[in-house]
Formats: C-alpha cells, structure tokens, sequence
C-alpha cells in the first residue's frame, strides 16, 4: 500500500490572514496573544486540509520563516540580540526585521533605534527569501525544542499523524554565513550533538518518522561537504525515530550514491525534476530503505499528467510495494493554497491548473490508482486528461507571429551603438548630475487610500476618469517629495502598479491572473504570480502615459521604469510546453517595444529591474552558461536598441552576485543598482578582483526594515563601496523599491540617504 505525505503546506492563509496579523501585531495594533491565536487556527485549518493523507507534516509552519526557526530552535542566535527585554518572539523578529512589535517607547529602552536584521537571500533558485543564520567561531549551539513540541502537541490533539519537519545540518551550515571568515565546518561536531538531542526529544514524545530537508545534496558538492553528509548521517543513526533525508528543487546525479548510502530509513527524491535520477537510484538503494518520490510538480500550478505519470509510477509501485511514497515534490509553500477561491479567474486556463489544495487531491487520485486500480478513480482520470488535451490544443497557446519574431533575433538586437566608455559622457552631459547621484529604486509607499482606489476601480464603484485622477494626485504627491528631499533622479512612485510583474503581466497577451493566488516571498511579504499560459505580444504601451505626466511635473530627470524579461519570466508561473529560454526572448522583445517608445516620448533614464536574474540560476554551476548566456542576451535585446544619451539602469537585489559579476558586467547596463546594507557592503567583494566598467549604486538604507539608517551609517557604507569601486561611479541610493514602508519613514530616511550624498560631495571637493 503506497504511503501519501507532504513536504509542507503555504503557511499564510487562503486570504493572507498571517500577513494582516503579523502587520497589526507589529503596528501594535492587536496583541501578542492574537497573533498566536491565528497562528494556532491556520495550523489546524491546514492540517485538516491534509487529513486525507497517510503522514502531515508538522513544525513547517513559521511566523517569519522556516530557517529563522532553525536557528531559534537551535540556539543559534546572533549576539545583537541576546540578552534584550522581551520573550522569545520578540527576539525572533528583532533578527528577522530589526525591531520587535513594541511601542517606540519601549523599543528605544530596550535597544535604541533598533539593531541589524539578520541577511535574507533566496532558497536556492526560488522567490522565497530566508534569513541567513550567522556563525563565527565562538558559535555554540543549545536546543530550544519547545516550538516544535508545541505544534506537535497541538496536531496530536486534532488526531493528525504528524511527521515532524525540520532543516537538516548540512544544509543549515552550508546555507549560514560566518561572519568572521571561519570555516563554517569547523562547527559540525558542535552542532551534531544538539540535532541528535532534538531527535531524542521528538522519540520521547511517540514520534516515528521525521522528515530531515537537505536540498543542498541537488547541489554540486566538494570533498568536504559530501564527507560533512557522511559525518552527520552515521551521527544521528542511532536515533530512536526513522529518518525520511528529503531532497527537492533538482536531481541528485553525482550524489545519487552518496545520497542512497547514507543511514536513514528513507529517501525522497524529487521525481519532477530528478526522474531521470530513477533507474540508477532503484539499483543503488537498499532494499530496507523508503523511496518517497515527489511526483506532483510543488513549484507550479499547471494540473499534473495523471494518466502519464500513472505509466512510469505503477511499476515502480509493484516493485517497490509498501516501500513506496508519494508526494509533491517539494512543499506547496511555492504555490497558492486553492483554485476554488477564483471564480474570476478566465475558465478555460482555470481548467488547466492546480493549486496546493488541488495538488493534494490529484496525489489522492494516484494513490487509489495505485491501489486499487486505475478503473476506481477513471472519472477523475477522464476529467484530468480532458484538461491535459484541451491546453495543448487550444489556439490561445499559440501566436506565430510571435514564434516568428523570435526566430528573427540576431546578435545585432542586443547591441548598443557604441561602448560605456563613449556613452557615459555624452549621457553626463545631457543628465547634468551631481558627484555621487542621487536616487531610488522605482517605487514609493503603497498608501491606505491608493489601494482603496485600486480596489473601487476594479470593483466597478470608481471610474476610469476618477481612478485616473487618483493615480495622478499619488504620483504628484511623490514628486513634490522627492523635489523637497533634492534627490536628483526621481521616479514616478508606481501609483498605479499592484506588483512590478502583475502590472506587466496584466498588459501582455498570453497572461492570465488571479485574484487570491497569493504566495509568500518573506515574512508578510506576498507575491501574486500571473500566469504565463501562451505566446507573449505587447498590444499597446503599458507605462509611457504615466512618466510622461510625471516628467511634466518636474524639471529633473524622470526614470522610466520597467520589470526586465528575465524578472517577469522568474517570478510568473511558467508554462512548461516549451523552453523558459524561448518565453524570455518573448518577453524581452515585448519590454523592448516599451523602452523605445518610452525613449520617442522624451524618457532619458530607464530602469529595467532584472532582480531575479540571480535567483534564475541553475543550481549547477556546469548549467549556468547556458541560463546566463541567454538571460543576459534578452536583457540586452531589451535594453539596448536606445541611443547613446539614453541611460539604462538596473536593479537587483537579495541575492549573491559575487560569482557572477562578469554576467553583470556583460549585460551593459550603464548603471546598476544592488543591495548591500544587510550585507554590509559584504556583496562589493568580487570589486575587488573584478574591475567592474560601468556605473553602480549600492543599496544604503535597508528598505525591508523599518529602521531608519543614519546620515553617519549611510556614510560609512558609502566609504567602504569606495574603497572598491571609483567613487566617480557611485550613486546613492535604497537597496530596493518603497512600496512597502511608510511615509513617516520614507522621509527620514531619504533625507539622510540625500544629506550622506552632499557630505560625501563636500570631501570629494576637499581632498
């Protein structure tokens, strides 16, 4: 009998109801003890949802996120925090935002203006941010188990047959950072101890399986990190619970025998991405072992093949027998929790997906097929490959013309007319900027009443005319500030964008959207992915009204700005019938469009965001040619059909780009922007050894805190990027977008970002 098990479930809400507690609970607007109330009723929500399945995970529920919890359970917390007022929560959101959820009052007698937010960086090559845990060598490790006990007691009480979930050790180093430059293996021995204690602990409490994640073995490993594997895998076999080592987000290939030798009771694979990974595995695995295989696709929404994957599943599933689980192939904290709650959403292409809940359901119809035969589940069978067919059959998938027009791409399309060198004084002297320039990343805060008109406009109760003249007075609002803070290149504020991808999406044919298809990016922070089903045209231009009116209200130069190809491509749900490459050489052609016609209406600065290029990477370093060749090819065919005088930045952020400044570098930008502060200018590294051509802007205020960074801080921010980059070639300015802060700190904060920029002028002119 196969056995049915997830990996992890969205931990938000259908309706985002984390987030509206988690923001009230730091605005001081409802208690510590509701916020723990809700979190308490999602877990029970979500573990009914899962009650048809043979094992629930549990402890995969986080009020920030799953690495944070880690670390706090590990005891593994940064010495910035340690020994303040407060319990353990506050603590808890010190390091993942800086300040906990008191009163200002309070915050400033506990620890001033606030202290450092823990790092955040992506989870390996998905829009999932996670706070980086922090080692050095005095690192020691002591076990909090009490909130991974508590939701187990809480899920033993609704009768769930819980499986425990936690991050493994290998992992957990591997993805730390040591503060101090030591060697982050040094800390295994420490750290061993504490995870076979935790073990310890979850057998005491009755528990037989838990599910041990070590997704770095899809990543190509030294000698010493396959050995650190091998290290604490024989150091935690004489646990009392059986160990289910989950890997997701790629195959294992070289490390298939590592992986399938090491002492646990059981192996999961993800068969979406890794089943290619299945004929070696099934000779290599010990016939004692557990073979979970992920055969729901956890990271996109289209319905899974269940006729198909049924002809490669059931003889595995008589081979195998009872030694057989199935799941999604990694958690469902990638996808949106039901496709029930979109009844708006355009009912053909509705009928081709799956959300988390909808994922549950088909692995069920598997399960019975499985056991029972597929003739017990042929309705569900019927309905699921009448959807199958009708998407590959359907004309909205498919647009020649498009097909044509990238087939016509040559090398002379990514191009600019002439190099760096030429471009950069000529656009000096049409910009007429300051020494050290001053600017921000696009967008300004998202205010109470523009989602109130956002929200009458779509409902029908505003019209085009006053929804118009609502977006005019927010973007006029913006540049009466920026004007009054004396930033020198100003943005338009994105008024009327809901997200930098949506809002494009919304534009482009070949896009679908949903109205609650929320998933969490970090913390409260939620992403709604359109839905790239077909062929990408961009019928008319999608933001050239909108700078226009803001560059009629101003004198100083005007950002036009845009979400790069690669950008849109990473953070959509892609369609999976033909190459990622060929959709974003769609999308590069269709930003192209805009770009040009931005620079006929007068646009001299143009921003194509490329955040997620990074983030797009194979986690292969042998597969990366091949994903930049093409990713930064169609940012140049987007970015460089404009004249000389034309300035084009970019902008990425929260990931680590040292070790592919070079694709950086080859994409041309004039100017890029990046974010540093959390890092402390750690990310300015690879200057050091990689005379980096263009102009950049290292991010100086941490805009995902809501702490307010100093005029000295910003300072010194901006020597130690001078110390590595011609400070001729610096600009100032945010690590990322405003939309998520407030005014009140807005403000303040680009004051002294623009006043830090004046200081740093007046000692250039002194020395």
């Amino acid at each position: 009998m196969t056995t049915t098990h997830n990996l992890g479930f969205p931990r938000i809400g259908a309706q985002r109801e984390l987030k509206f507690a988690l923001e009230a609970y730091w605005k001081g607007a409802s208690s510590r003890d509701s916020l723990l109330a809700l979190g308490a009723q999602l877990r029970q929500r979500h573990w009914a949802n899962q009650a048809d399945l043979d094992l629930v995970p549990v402890g995969d529920f986080a009020f920030y996120d799953q690495m944070l919890d880690m670390s706090f359970t590990l005891g593994n917390l940064p010495e910035r925090v340690q020994g303040f007022q407060g319990d353990a929560l506050d603590n808890y959101f010190r390091v993942a935002r800086g300040r906990s959820a008191q009163s200002n009052d309070a915050h400033a007698a506990c620890c001033g203006a606030g202290v450092a937010a823990g790092e955040m960086t992506k989870w390996f090559d998905t829009n999932y941010h996670y706070i980086v845990p922090e080692f050095t060598t005095a690192t020691t490790f002591q076990l909090d188990a009490s909130r991974l006990l508590a939701q187990l007691a809480e899920a033993r009480q609704q009768g769930v047959p819980a499986k425990p979930v936690i991050i493994g050790p290998v992992t957990y180093l591997a993805l730390g950072k040591a503060k101090d430059g030591s060697d982050k293996l040094a800390l295994l021995p420490r750290l061993l101890p504490v995870y076979a204690q935790l073990l310890d602990t979850l057998a005491q409490q009755g528990v037989s399986w838990v599910q041990i994640d070590e997704p770095l073995l899809v990543t190509e490993l030294d000698a010493d990190w396959k050995h650190a594997f091998t290290t604490a895998y024989h150091h935690l076999k004489s646990s009392r619970v059986q160990l289910l080592l989950t890997t997701y987000f790629g195959p294992l290939q070289e490390n298939l025998h590592l992986a399938a030798n090491l002492p646990v009771a059981g192996l999961h694979l993800d068969a979406i991405q890794g089943r290619d990974d299945l004929p070696s595995l099934l000779n290599l695995l010990p016939s004692h072992k557990v073979l979970s295989l992920g055969v729901i696709n956890g990271r996109n929404i289209w319905k899974t093949d269940l006729n198909a994957t049924l002809d490669w599943l059931e003889p595995l599933a008589a081979r195998l027998g009872e030694r057989l689980w199935i799941a999604p192939s990694c958690s469902l904290l990638h996808v949106p929790v039901d496709l029930r709650s979109e009844p708006q959403l355009d009912a053909e292409v509705a009928s081709w997906l799956a959300f988390a809940l909808q994922k549950l359901d088909e692995l069920q119809v598997l399960a019975a097929a499985l056991k029972h035969g597929r003739a017990t589940v042929q309705a569900q069978l019927d309905a699921n490959q009448s959807a199958i067919d009708a998407r590959r059959r359907s004309p909205r998938v498919h647009n020649p013309a498009v097909k044509a027009a990238v087939a016509a791409i040559s090398p002379e399309l990514g191009q600019r007319l002439r190099p760096y060198t030429q471009r950069a004084p000529k656009q000096a002297a049409l910009l007429k900027l300051p020494a050290f320039p001053t600017t921000t990343i696009g967008s300004f805060p998202q205010t109470a009443e523009i989602r109130q008109a956002r929200s009458a406009y779509k409902a029908g109760s505003l019209d085009e005319t006053g929804y118009q003249a609502a977006m005019r007075a927010e973007i006029a609002r913006s540049v009466r500030e920026q004007e009054a803070l004396d930033l020198d290149v100003l943005v338009h504020g994105e008024a009327e964008r809901n997200d930098m991808v949506e809002y494009f999406g919304e534009q482009l044919e070949g896009y679908a959207f949903t109205q609650f298809g929320w998933v969490q990016s970090y913390g409260s922070r939620c992403v709604k992915p359109p839905i790239l089903f077909g062929d990408i045209r961009r019928p008319q231009p999608m933001t050239v009204g909108w700078t226009q009116y803001a560059q009629s209200l101003t004198q100083r130069p005007m950002k036009g700005m845009l979400t790069g190809p690669v950008t849109i491509l990473n953070w959509s749900f892609v369609r999976d019938d033909q190459p990622r490459q060929v959709s974003c050489y769609q999308l590069a052609l269709a930003i192209r469009e805009e770009v040009l016609d931005l620079e006929k209406a007068g646009v001299r600065v143009i921003q194509i965001d490329e955040a997620a290029l990074r983030e797009g990477l194979p986690l292969r370093k042998s597969q990366w040619p091949s994903y930049l060749g093409w990713a930064v090819e169609s940012f140049r065919i987007t970015a460089n059909g404009v004249a000389d005088e034309t300035q084009i930045h970019t902008h990425m952020c929260y990931s680590e780009f040292n070790d592919i400044i070079a694709s950086i570098a080859e994409m041309d930008a004039d100017v890029i922007t990046i974010e540093t502060s959390r890092s402390d200018m750690e990310l300015l590294d690879a200057f050091e050894h990689f005379q980096y051509p263009n102009e950049i802007g290292p991010g100086v205020y941490d805009i995902h805190s809501p702490n307010i960074p100093s005029q000295a801080h910003i300072e010194h921010l901006m020597q130690k990027a001078a110390e590595r980059i011609p400070a001729e070639r610096l600009w100032v300015n945010p690590d990322c977008g405003l939309k998520t802060r407030q005014w009140p700190e807005v403000i303040p904060a680009l004051a002294h970002m623009v006043a830090a920029a004046k200081a740093l002028r007046q000692a250039a002119v002194a020395a």
